[in-house]
């Protein structure tokens, strides 16, 4: 291969390498002329890296010293054994370390590259470069969660020979013309999820592709809302193959066609989260080679389907939608399940009693239904496989002997309002592989087992809203850090062991745990959720705050301490809530609370508070919705910072030793006259993944304002209830005109 001087300067594109390698590439220019073939190779991979920012020092095996020249050894290269060309670069392998960076067209001069995967890169929301459509014999090509954004460049249809094209993404990739695609004759494989297809006529285009197996089109935003009005009879070329369907997340409405019991080659289809409605059409039943079926979260009603011709299934997710009847005993003919997922519908009767039949069975989501009965060993003797196990929100009993060895190894427990008698179960024991147990809501009044702490890969634990009682065993050896632990709504009593403490999420509440908490300032690391309310825990707080600051919610209201607030509360930065209510606390606010400006409740009522209400509330905590000081020593007149919380909902300043006059602006504080009707359930959101039960954290507190109903300004001593939705009665206050 020969390239002159000036295809030389166009190959080194934004080069951004070491010095050495610099200078070794000057070297090469300076030569001019013919270079020979294994320099070409050496010199286009580096600059096809030179654009790539390696912050995690991936590409270590690449460069130009003499230990390095041969470029086929490097990471994520492949070359062709006889030529030497590198005809593969598969960097996808190197996820989650994200290079990130630009796409070099140096890629051009890898004249036999055919596989180019650069899954799982940060291009920083740039455009696909138009140039990657001419390497002309690439077959792969993938692109998958790569950060590109804006159109896809129609140049890709210059790629004839491609198979595998996945360009999914989630950060604004759009299509507006689809007519390249149909000149990829050769494509079998097809991902597109994500990418806005809304403006494109994408139907016509895409049945040119005869080749097609694989038409994953999720979340595309395809222009035909009606699922019924989507031809597809143009499958039917296509029945003597294996073929998938994934149409989901697109709002497709209707019910679902009959149109698909034509499609007997059909191997999956995946029409999950639309708004498909009716029945499930029984001449689904002709799909016999279906292995795959997921048409959960949609608005499906009618009976459970028959399941009788599906020998070959594996996988049947219909969770979430409005299916009723029972549990066909047809469905014992899918022997080959290993995941049925009937979660959230209306299903009633019994456990499937023929359950044993799924010896391959890994996943069982049977939660939030009617079913109802008891669950024996001959349930489950013969599920060997599972690793997931959810029967939460029935009407069931699980009457198991103590004596028991289940023959799986569970991941995922969940019983939540199932019925497990007053002990826990021994069999437990034997699942030493247990990442998530849920057994709230059990009718357990037994005590903590020592047994349950050794269970080492145990990371949520939720045994709340029970009547387990007794102390919580005091182990001197570390464990490890769990996500969850949530023990409230029980009579667990005495101090709380330093072990307790060793989840990012605590939730202890509403038991009778006592003494000090002083040895939280031993746990080096941070909570999100920390929440020891209701309790007879007594002493001063802790005043190591500034080592706790991914805390979100701080929850230590109804308890008996005592002292002032510490100073470093004031290092939580991300701190929502906060509460304090019903305590003994005494002294001025510390200033440094005005730092924590995330916060959005605040709640301090009914301790001993002294000084004035400080003005930072006003002007450094804009976002607060929430602010109760009542039952204090607050004194003083009402700062008229307080106007600019635009946001307040609920306002209590009752019970204090104000004085001064009201300020007018408290007319203008719109947010609470359209919250007013809705006060009933106050509710504090927190985000997703900070709270493993369904994303929201409930406030104990404010049942005083579930009367509000109009908007009511009442003021002065007179007032015998607090008035909502701002109360700041029993003060010395009075109106200005």
């Amino acid at each position: 291969m020969e390239f002159k001087d000036e295809n030389l300067s166009s190959i080194i594109y934004d080069v951004q390498i070491n010095l050495l390698e610099e200078q070794y590439l000057l070297k090469w220019l300076t030569r001019g002329n013919k270079i020979q073939k294994r320099k070409d190779k050496l010199f286009s991979s580096l600059s096809v890296a030179s654009g790539l920012i390696d912050d995690g020092d991936i590409l270590s095996s690449w460069g130009s010293g003499k230990d390095k020249r041969e470029c086929c050894n490097w990471v994520g290269i492949k070359c062709n054994n006889e030529s030497g060309h590198v005809i593969q670069l598969d960097l996808n392998q190197l996820y989650p370390y994200q290079l990130r960076g630009k796409v070099s067209p140096a890629l051009l001069e890898l004249q036999d590259l055919n596989y180019l995967d650069l899954g799982g890169f940060d291009f920083g929301g740039s455009q696909i470069p138009k140039f990657i459509g001419y390497i002309k014999n690439l077959t792969d090509l993938n692109l998958r969660n790569s950060n590109f954004t804006g159109n896809v460049p129609c140049q890709l249809g210059n790629l004839t020979n491609l198979q595998t094209l996945d360009l999914t993404g989630k950060n604004g990739l759009r299509v507006k013309n689809l007519e390249w695609i149909s000149c990829l004759s050769s494509l079998t494989y097809l991902d597109l999820t994500g990418v806005n297809l809304n403006e494109t006529n994408w139907l016509p285009q895409i049945m040119k592709l005869r080749l097609l197996r694989n038409l994953i089109l999720s979340d595309c935003q395809l222009h035909d809302n009606t699922l019924s009005a989507i031809d597809f009879f143009w499958l039917f070329n296509f029945t003597r193959y294996a073929f998938t369907v994934d149409l989901s997340r697109n709002q497709l409405d209707g019910p679902i066609p009959d149109a698909f019991e034509e499609l007997i080659s059909l191997d999956k289809l995946n029409l999950k989260e639309n708004m498909l409605h009716g029945g499930i059409p029984k001449s689904l039943g002709n799909l016999s080679h279906l292995r795959s079926i997921d048409i959960s979260y949609n608005q499906l009603s009618g009976p459970f389907p028959d399941l009788t011709r599906f020998s070959f299934l594996t996988e049947v997710i219909v969770n979430n939608n409005q299916l009723r009847g029972f549990i066909p005993q047809s469905l014992g003919q899918a022997s080959s399940l290993k995941t049925l997922y009937l979660s959230h519908n209306q299903i009633g009767g019994k456990l499937l009693s023929n359950l044993s039949v799924f010896s391959q069975l890994e996943e069982l989501y049977v939660d939030s239904n009617s079913i109802e009965g008891t669950i024996s060993e001959d349930h489950l003797s013969n599920l060997a496989k599972l690793v997931e196990l959810d029967l939460s929100f029935n009407s069931l009993y699980l009457n198991l002997r103590s004596d028991w060895v289940p023959p799986f190894h569970l991941k995922v427990l969940r019983l939540k309002h199932c019925n497990l008698g007053h002990h826990f179960p021994k069999w437990l024991q034997t699942q030493k592989d247990l990442f998530e147990l849920d057994m709230s809501f059990a009718s357990i009044s037994d005590t903590l087992p020592n047994w349950l702490w050794s269970m080492s890969y145990l990371k949520l634990l939720n045994l709340s809203h029970n009547n387990i009682g007794g102390r919580m065993p005091d182990f001197s050896s570390e464990f490890e850090v769990h996500k969850l632990t949530d023990l409230s709504y029980n009579n667990l009593s005495g101090p709380i062991p330093l072990y307790a403490f060793n989840s990012t999420e605590v939730q202890l509440s509403k038991n009778m745990f006592s003494g000090s908490i002083s040895h939280i300032c031993r746990i080096p690391y941070s909570f999100t959720i920390l929440d020891l309310s209701d309790n007879q825990l007594s002493g001063e707080l802790p005043d190591c705050w500034m080592n706790k600051t991914g805390l979100i919610v701080l929850n230590l209201a109804n308890n008996r301490f005592c002292g002032k607030i510490p100073y470093t509360l004031g290092a939580l930065d991300q701190l929502q809530t906060l509460h304090l209510r019903n305590n003994s606390l005494i002294g001025d606010l510390p200033s440094s609370l005005k730092n924590c400006m995330e916060l959005r409740i605040i709640d301090l009522g009914e301790n001993k508070l002294t000084g004035n209400i400080p003005a930072w509330i006003g002007t450094q905590l804009r976002n607060l919705s929430i602010v109760s000081l009542q039952f204090n020593k607050f004194q003083g007149n009402i700062p008229p910072t307080i106007c600019q919380l635009t946001n307040i909902q609920i306002l209590d300043l009752s019970r204090n030793n104000l004085s001064g006059k009201i300020l007018q602006c408290l007319n203008n504080f719109t947010s609470m006259v359209q919250r007013n009707s809705s006060a009933e359930s106050t509710e504090y959101i927190v985000p997703e993944d900070h709270y493993v039960s369904g994303g929201t954290y409930e406030l104990p507190e404010f049942r005083e304002f579930r009367r509000c109903r109009t908007r009511t300004w009442e003021w002065g001593p007179d007032s015998p209830v607090i008035v909502c939705p701002i109360s700041s009665s029993i003060n010395s206050l009075y109106f200005v005109e």
